[in-house]
């Protein structure tokens, strides 16, 4: 963990503190195609990947495997979207969504709402990888370390950092944690299957045996999860994971869209060690049989403390650990840039950059704080609002990518269709109607959210903006790496 705030300190030597808000929110846009790569897949690989994904592959089994399928249909999306996204940005001068969204209307204000209703469904992920990295450290630990000091741990090692190296340092810190990701579950993929059933092939035959309703939808125990759910739960994360505010600060962090192109094509790659957990969850079923509820989640663990040495499973709990940490940085790191930029930015005092970035700094902070409070005092309430996160989130598709491509759509028409999504999307989670007939909630919302913002949209007129189409809307930039190799402070700065 020292070592952890160290290289997130050690990212921006000799910077100087250069660049403002858009140095430490964006790496100044200068990041190549390695530390976005690494950025990237350190946001998608979180401690899900060690703690959900075992437990999903222990207790419903097939069903797990949405989380690949999503992940490679979104790199393809963002082959398109990365690109466009990060020229609009980079002519505009834009750090964020909420940026982005109020340029596009011409409305500042719409930007600060954006800002606060991203805000609710980030701060659970917060919440979350607060808790995932309390429950690796105290298990590691084999309980000599409570939970309470292992959550602060997580507080104050990525808030550490973040502060005051922003997305370089979170970036820098992801190639520690991607190789100890990599050296990790390799080994493990190797070594569970070798000491528990002499091979693949009789832990294969095995499951085939025993456990049969795990190798095919809807999984096992009659869960909601059968085929409708996966093809529209794939289609509706692959579709959002493009315009994720975290997503979209790796994407504008990069030094050109040429980086993106290749880093969409190396992404999927890294989607191999997902199927690590997940066999390992299924693996579990046999060797520590009859958990249940949140001690599922721990399935992976009870392998490694069941069988390695101290050490080994503290290398293990090290990498499982880093994996909350990353992605909890860029979390906190856009809401911090997103209520600078778009909320607290309608406060003229604070329209220089400067400013912007020290009031986004705080509210790292006070998000961090908020999370980690909450996580102590009422955990429940922000898991619960999880639930809504992604499919929440989801309901700015067409606010966001169809008015970035489609002039016509007008502010009143993305935004009711905006109210539309959102409260189905709650009306569905919270009465516990997700899946409905089978059905990802989240589609089901952001179809009538489409639907409410074309119609609006063509009964009324268009939105009287003198601002010529290049200004509003965005295109895919010519793939030419040498484009942004002069005055990209310049515009950034703009």
């Amino acid at each position: 963990m020292v070592a952890t705030v160290a290289l997130g300190l050690f990212a921006v030597r000799g910077r100087g503190g250069q660049g403002g808000l858009t140095e430490w929110s964006v790496g100044g846009r200068s990041l190549g195609a390695v530390f976005i790569w690494v950025l990237m897949a350190g946001e998608s690989y979180t401690s899900f990947s060690y703690l959900g994904a075992a437990g999903w592959g222990y207790n419903f089994g097939a069903p797990v495997l949405y989380v690949v399928a999503y992940m490679s249909c979104g790199y393809a999306v963002g082959y398109v979207v990365g690109p466009m996204l990060w020229a609009y940005a980079r002519e505009h001068g834009l750090v964020g969504i909420t940026d982005m969204i109020a340029h596009r209307y011409g409305k500042p204000w719409l930007g600060a709402v954006v800002a606060v209703l991203a805000t609710v469904f980030l701060l659970p992920y917060i919440q979350l990888q607060i808790t995932g990295m309390g429950v690796v450290v105290s298990t590691i630990s084999y309980g000599s370390i409570s939970l309470n000091w292992a959550y602060f741990l997580a507080f104050a090692v990525t808030t550490g950092f973040v502060v005051v190296s922003g997305l370089r340092g979170s970036a820098w810190v992801s190639v520690l944690k991607d190789v100890l990701v990599i050296a990790t579950l390799a080994f493990l993929a190797i070594y569970v299957p070798l000491h528990y059933f002499d091979g693949y092939g009789h832990f294969f035959d095995r499951i085939v045996a025993e456990k049969r309703d795990w190798l095919t939808l809807p999984g096992s125990g009659g869960s909601a999860y059968g085929t409708a759910w996966f093809a529209t739960t794939s289609l509706l994360n692959a579709l959002t994971v493009v315009i994720f505010p975290t997503t979209v600060a790796g994407y504008l962090g990069a030094r050109n869209a040429d980086a993106l192109r290749r880093n969409a094509i190396w992404l999927p790659a890294y989607n191999v060690l997902l199927f690590v957990p997940m066999l390992l969850g299924m693996a579990a079923l046999f060797v520590v049989p009859g958990l249940t509820g949140a001690d599922s989640n721990l399935a992976l663990f009870k392998l490694v403390t069941d069988s390695l040495p101290a050490w080994a499973v503290g290398v293990i709990g090290v990498a499982a650990a880093l994996s909350s940490i990353v992605p909890m940085a860029v979390f906190m790191l856009v809401i911090g840039t997103m209520w600078g930029r778009s909320v607290l930015s309608l406060v003229p005092r604070l329209h220089s950059q400067s400013r912007q970035k020290a009031a986004s700094q705080t509210v790292v902070v006070i998000a961090g704080t908020l999370a980690l409070i909450m996580t102590y005092t009422a955990p429940n309430t922000l898991v619960r609002l999880s639930l809504i996160s992604y499919e929440g989130m989801a309901q700015l598709l067409p606010m966001l990518l169809l008015g970035l491509v489609w002039r016509r759509l007008s502010l009143v028409g993305a935004a009711s269709g905006l109210v539309v999504g959102v409260g189905i999307v709650c009306a569905l989670v919270f009465t516990e109607n997700d899946p409905v007939f089978g059905v990802n909630a989240g589609i089901v919302a952001l179809a009538a959210n489409l639907a409410v913002a074309l119609a609006v949209t063509w009964a009324r007129p268009a939105d009287a903006d003198p601002r010529p189409d290049t200004e509003v809307l965005a295109s895919d930039p010519d793939p030419e790496p040498a484009e942004v190799t002069s005055g990209t402070s310049g515009t950034a700065s703009a």
